[in-house]
């Protein structure tokens, strides 16, 4: 199960593997499986600092809500996933509140702000803001805290994070030019070229993105006589030209579901 990309994977020796499974799950247990290429398990981050302030304010008879919330968010060190501190002095806001705020951010953070994926590696600090006697409560914490961090991750240059993975691949030499040139039109980055009893090894680093039908070019590329293997290096930014295609695509998967 990916959650970031709300899919189940299927993973096998090869298109054929994975028939046999999907056909055994739909006549063994009745399951109608739609399958599909994986999706890029993307994540959103910032890559500048931006300050951003939230007013909820809700009346409808009664105890009403109330809470205002000034913070800062900027670029955190990679792997950090959130750096949340509190820089209110003064009273302008009871620390009791400062949990509020941040499962409102959390919030946030699962369920994305450009696309629909996880927020990583930020830092944010709620510096100032306002509350109410009566009518400041939890709840409208979360909400204050949810909605200013919305709006300063969209002013802190918001920018996509791509997973990076070494790829080896190993032909028959005849095949090394067409491996390189195809490499090239993946936004591959050759790290290095070995011969070994006769046969090339090229070693790059790809992204996950340019990779998902990979199997099936190299069998066509080499009549099936190149093997493969890949392994997770690390997330690098998404190039800023390929974002929004990133961003239309979750819009259109959003609209096909609702």
């Amino acid at each position: 199960d990916e959650p970031s990309t709300r899919q189940m994977i299927l993973s096998g020796m090869g298109d054929v593997h994975i028939t046999i499974a999907v056909n055994r799950l739909q006549s063994k247990f009745g399951v109608n499986v739609k399958t599909d290429v994986p999706k890029v398990p993307y994540r959103e981050t910032v890559s500048r600092t931006a300050t951003a302030a939230y007013r909820h304010k809700k009346q409808t008879g009664g105890a009403g809500q109330f809470a205002e919330v000034h913070m800062r968010v900027e670029p955190g060190e990679p792997g950090s996933d959130l750096e949340y501190t509190w820089e209110v002095f003064g009273g302008a806001i009871s620390s009791s509140f400062m949990p509020s705020i941040e499962k409102g951010i959390r919030q946030v953070m699962e369920s994305g702000v450009m696309a629909g994926y996880p927020v990583v590696d930020v830092k944010v600090a709620v510096y100032d803001g306002k509350e109410h006697p009566v009518d400041s409560k939890d709840i409208a914490f979360q909400i204050a805290g949810r909605e200013a961090f919305k709006k300063a991750f969209l002013e802190a240059g918001p920018v996509f994070l791509e997973p990076i993975y070494k790829l080896e691949v190993t032909v028959p030499e005849s095949y090394m030019g067409d491996i390189l040139g195809d490499l090239n039109t993946r936004r591959a980055r050759v790290q290095g070229m070995d011969t070994v009893r006769g046969k090339s090894v090229i070693t790059a680093e790809v992204p996950y993105a340019e990779l998902l039908r990979y199997a099936n070019d190299l069998r066509s590329m080499t009549q099936g006589r190149g093997i493969y293997s890949i392994e997770f290096l690390r997330y690098e930014p998404v190039p800023q030209h390929l974002a929004q295609g990133i961003i239309e695509e979750a819009q259109r998967e959003k609209e096909e579901e609702s």
